[in-house]
């Protein structure tokens, strides 16, 4: 993947961290979720003394549990990706000059138009001289 992909993939990465998170918080809740009854019976020999039971258990069978499981297997993968992602496009911005930064920030984490990055940047920036700042910065990598 280039460089230039992966800052374009940054902010996504960051939000699929997030969201994949809390897909497995939910699927750890569901897993855990035991449900509890009370029932009554009796001594079945005599005397018969009614007698009150608490019952629990979970809501989902051994197969259910498995198919939990992989899910939850599944959502880590996909989180790890989108972490390693992440982190490579950290590693890029922090090698970059503080300019090549804020362009990065503006266009990437931001989505802002060129015109409007030049704008942010002031001090006479144009919107094909930024474009080109940080095209030239990527064809370094």
């Amino acid at each position: 993947m280039t460089d230039k992909q992966i800052l374009k993939d940054y902010v996504d990465a960051c939000e699929l961290v997030k969201e994949t998170e809390l897909d497995i918080s939910k699927l750890k809740k569901k897993r855990k979720t035991i449900i509890q009854t009370n029932v009554s019976g009796s001594n079945p020999e005599f005397p018969y003394n009614p007698m009150h039971f608490k019952v629990q258990g979970m809501t989902f069978t051994y197969t259910d549990d498995q198919r939990l499981r992989y899910e939850e297997r599944l959502l880590e993968e996909r989180k790890a990706l989108a972490e390693e992602i992440r982190l490579q496009a950290q590693e890029i911005i922090n090698r970059a000059p503080v300019r090549i930064q804020r362009i990065i920030r503006f266009r990437y984490q931001e989505g802002l138009k060129w015109n409007e990055i030049a704008e942010k940047l002031g001090r006479g920036a144009t919107e094909d001289g930024v474009r080109m700042e940080i095209t030239n910065f990527l064809k370094e990598k």
